[in-house]
């Protein structure tokens, strides 16, 4: 039995509830959308050309989807890490409710946390899931019923995920499917840092040029004035680790390390458009929903910082395009919303699919189909568990991080250190180059903010040691 709330469905199509009646007055079924849920690993909302420019970096298939659909330019991912971002993802929690909050291998209940391919197949979708994995229930076709995908191709290179996911669309079926293709690209840049040319298991790339010919140092390319305590020593435990050997890049390496990047996100963009030419030719792209996001983006030099994890923008903003060219308004919204909690409800909107009340998440319908221009919500929240790096004079350093976002500022706050806390006015310091929490005269607004953090983590039951105002 579909669990479809068709009121709210049609409303948020546009259309009266009433508008179902047929002349005889019999009810009129309402076709659902198929669904095509893109996935790139590692990229940053500012990776694309459609955002930078295309200088550096062309992304053309993005960009066309892009204009076809509602951009949201201030995406946020609950963690900048793989495995707590798309565990948040398909279950719709916080990684702080799930406990997922590293790269871990202890797997979450199923049936307490329900996976969007388990909530749409009990919807009578069909459902299928292709490429790079990392959510935290078994990864086998067999485990359909802890997960919900009925076809699976998980331990496939990115070409063979746009294969998969092209015959998957292509079966003939009664009803409507939820197709899932992670792509794992740019994430060979982990590799490319290292020097494991020969372990970028997506293919290698052509050498990278001499540095006058790539792009050029990130503007905030050094460290935050008067930053937290505990993010310089971070700093030195990821350049300790061999993990992350970018402590020893000089500013032409750096240079080259973007044009590395930026060349390994093109490449995913062109699979990404072999399977929207697909989608097209197939005579699907009027009615599938078309939502495209990355699990976290990449520093790319930013406070020499490369890969993720910390509570930068470059790690924690990335792209977010929902298309549906029946429904959706083409164009952008500054709303700020959060990947982790807010796929969910609004997948599951444009489905028809009731959710969970319990859920924290805001479905992002209502901004794409035009009915409101940017919702209400005030903030979003991101957070972390920086277990990667070596030791620093013989300790390991396992620090949490909590971020809220709000409309101008950032603020956020560590487990450790004497001066744990950061706020960051986005508007006039977009690279997060100066750190105001020290700053009296900003004091009104440190306060609200951790006001509304410590409030955001009542209600999410978080342990975390948050900063009270006294």
């Amino acid at each position: 039995m579909l669990n479809v709330n068709r009121r709210d469905f049609l409303a948020g199509l546009g259309v009266a509830a009433v508008a179902g009646k047929s002349a005889l007055g019999a009810t009129a079924p309402v076709k659902r959308p198929n669904v095509l849920f893109l996935i790139s690993d590692q990229i940053s909302n500012d990776a694309i050309s459609s955002t930078v420019g295309d200088k550096w970096v062309k992304t053309p298939n993005i960009d066309k989807l892009r204009a076809r659909g509602m951009y949201f330019t201030r995406a946020y991912v609950s963690n900048p890490l793989c495995v707590p971002s798309r565990t948040a993802m398909f279950t719709g929690r916080y990684p702080v409710e799930t406990g997922i909050q590293t790269n871990d291998k202890v797997l979450i209940d199923a049936k307490r946390y329900k996976c969007l391919g388990t909530i749409f197949r009990e919807a009578g979708y069909s459902t299928g899931y292709f490429g790079k994995w990392h959510i935290m229930l078994p990864e086998t076709e067999k485990a359909v019923e802890q997960h919900g995908f009925e076809h699976m191709a998980s331990e496939v290179v990115d070409v063979e995920t746009a294969a998969h996911v092209c015959e998957y669309m292509s079966e003939k079926r009664d009803g409507p499917f939820f197709a899932v293709a992670s792509f794992l690209n740019p994430h060979n840049i982990c590799e490319w840092a290292r020097g494991q040319y020969g372990k970028m298991d997506q293919g290698a790339i052509p050498e990278a040029p001499a540095a006058e010919l790539c792009p050029p140092l990130r503007a905030n390319h050094g460290i935050m004035k008067d930053e937290p305590e505990i993010m310089g020593v971070m700093r030195q435990a990821y350049h300790n680790s061999p993990l992350f050997p970018v402590g020893g890049f000089d500013d032409a390496k750096w240079r080259q390390y973007r044009w590395a990047y930026y060349r390994l996100v093109e490449r995913v963009d062109g699979l990404i458009g072999k399977v929207l030419d697909h989608l097209k030719e197939a005579g699907l792209e009027e009615d599938t929903l078309v939502v495209f996001t990355g699990d976290h983006g990449d520093c790319q030099g930013a406070h020499f910082f490369n890969q993720k994890t910390v509570l930068f923008e470059e790690a924690q903003r990335v792209p977010f395009v929902v298309a549906y060219p029946r429904r959706v308004k083409a164009g952008e919204s500054a709303m700020l919303m959060n990947t982790g909690v807010d796929l969910v409800p609004t997948l599951c909107g444009f489905a028809g699919i009731e959710v969970d009340k319990t859920l924290h998440g805001e479905s992002l319908l209502p901004v794409a189909t035009g009915r409101v221009r940017r919702g209400e919500r005030k903030y979003v929240v991101t957070s972390n568990h920086m277990v990667q790096g070596g030791p620093v004079d013989g300790k390991d350093y396992r620090p949490e991080g909590r971020a809220l976002r709000t409309e101008r500022y950032k603020y956020t706050v560590y487990s450790e250190g004497k001066s744990r806390e950061a706020l960051v006015d986005l508007e006039a310091d977009a690279g997060e180059m100066v750190n105001l929490a020290g700053d009296s005269r900003y004091g009104t607004v440190l306060n609200e903010h951790r006001r509304l953090l410590a409030e955001w983590g009542a209600g999410v039951k978080d342990g975390f040691p948050y900063v009270r105002n006294t």
